[in-house]
């Protein structure tokens, strides 16, 4: 499955990118594949492993703060893996061309 989801620290002012920081080391230790972006991360891994680290990261960000507003999309999928770079190769095939990432 891949999920896309965004951690917003409410309270913790204009710069969140010190904040963002701590998670996305989490995220890139994790070993998933994953994709970060300016408005939030795609990750793609089993149900268990993605919720487990969708927690860890919760749980970075509530140790400095009292509340965070947390969005999550998800798209599983049985038949298919690989679908991060999957889904937009496909998009570029029918294309012709690359797009910029």
């Amino acid at each position: 499955m891949i999920a896309q989801f965004s951690m917003v620290p409410v309270g913790a002012g204009t710069s969140l990118s010190e904040k963002i920081a701590c998670i996305a080391d989490i995220i890139d230790k994790s070993g998933l594949d994953y994709r970060l972006t300016a408005m939030g991360t795609i990750v793609e891994g089993s149900w268990e492993e993605v919720m487990s680290l969708l927690k860890l990261c919760r749980d970075e960000v509530m140790k400095s703060c009292d509340r965070v507003y947390i969005t999550v999309a998800i798209d599983e999928r049985k038949d298919k893996s690989g679908r991060i770079t999957g889904k937009t190769d496909a998009v570029e095939n029918r294309l012709g061309r690359q797009l910029k990432k």
